[in-house]
């Protein structure tokens, strides 16, 4: 019992950040970062696509937190594949900056930066335009205006909301309702097996990916330093 207080004590915030995520998970206050697990999601498929020979043709994310990758070429294989898990990758990858480095501002920088790119090169759509713009926007602003300790706060917002969203993504849309158009039905469909055995697979994939982050991540005290808001 010691033990397990002194855990909660360690990682209370981080614990707080989860609950508070959950309890607001239907409200617009946590649509931008579904929005942008979503954008994540569909820059997956295009580095893939890029990385195996392919190019990315557009790219696209609407409210209603649906997304589109129009890729040519490379693996259709390990395309399809990487939507789920890559934008899962890098919300772990996001989580673990920040509990195990300082670049924080210079990484929250980067990604925004990143998408300003990927918004002039491949999106055409209004609304996804304007999804990509806003938050290239709150990104940059961020990484030149607030502390450390903020920007750290946000990659964790950020990476957390990746690693609950994937997984619920996944069942519901492989499992819960495995009629849909999804990534897995098109993976069963061209490669063999099924919607359910592809999104069974992806969900235990995305489950040990988030223990494997927990455990390299936490180390005994997680919690951040209370500070300025605003970068001095």
């Amino acid at each position: 019992m010691a033990d397990l207080a002194r855990w909660f004590r360690g990682h209370w915030q981080l614990i707080a950040l989860t609950v508070a995520v959950f309890l607001l998970w239907s409200t617009p206050i946590v649509l931008p970062l579904k929005l942008l697990v979503v954008l994540f999601h569909e820059l997956s498929h295009g580095l893939v696509a890029i990385l195996t020979g392919g190019e990315i043709l557009s790219l696209s994310v609407n409210i209603q937190q649906g997304g589109l990758a129009i890729t040519r070429g490379g693996s259709r294989f390990l395309i399809l594949t990487a939507g789920y898990l890559g934008s899962l990758g890098i919300g772990v990858a996001l989580l673990l900056i920040a509990l195990r480095t300082k670049a924080d501002r210079m990484v929250l920088g980067g990604l925004g930066a990143i998408i300003l790119v990927v918004l002039v090169l491949y999106v055409r759509d209004p609304v996804a335009m304007g999804i990509c713009l806003a938050t290239a926007a709150a990104m940059l602003a961020a990484a030149r205006y607030l502390s450390q300790q903020a920007c750290d706060l946000m990659l964790r917002l950020i990476g957390l909301s990746s690693m609950i969203y994937v997984p619920y993504d996944i069942f519901d849309d492989t499992l819960r309702r495995a009629s849909l158009n999804s990534d897995a039905r098109m993976l069963a469909e061209e490669f063999g097996g099924t919607t359910m055995m592809w999104g069974g697979l992806w969900l235990i994939l995305s489950l040990v990916a988030i223990q494997w982050c927990l455990r390299r991540g936490l180390g005994r005290d997680s919690n951040l330093t209370i500070g300025p808001i605003l970068r001095r």
